[in-house]
């Protein structure tokens, strides 16, 4: 599994007007829709009110590929762009292994 973390910071709202239109215009649905889509999640730090996090899931990179080929990317593109949008991302390769034993005991299910 691949995870992406993208934040997108704008001013004034921005950043948030822009993951209310995603979900509004049907986007973020068709995005979830997609084979190969695990998780497409926005997230708003408390820290800070300009900022997105937007948590995007994957099976593997051929799924990654297939979307960044697909005519929603540029959707999306002209978005980001309505929203004059800036990001940062952090990807990350889940280990197959899973946490540790040790790591387990601090987690409650």
């Amino acid at each position: 599994m691949i995870t992406v973390n993208i934040y997108y910071s704008g001013e004034n709202g921005s950043a948030r007007a822009f993951a209310e239109e995603m979900v509004r215009s049907g986007t973020v649905a068709a995005i979830r829709a997609e084979d190969g889509n695990l998780r497409y999640a926005y997230f708003f730090p408390m820290d800070d009110p300009e900022t997105v996090l937007l948590i995007d899931q994957w099976r593997d990179q051929t799924a990654i590929d297939a979307h960044h080929a697909s005519p929603m990317m540029g959707q999306i593109a002209a978005l980001r762009e309505k929203y004059d949008l800036h990001m940062r991302v952090e990807r990350f390769v889940s280990d197959e292994a899973g946490l540790p034993e040790k790591d387990l005991q601090f987690i409650k299910k």
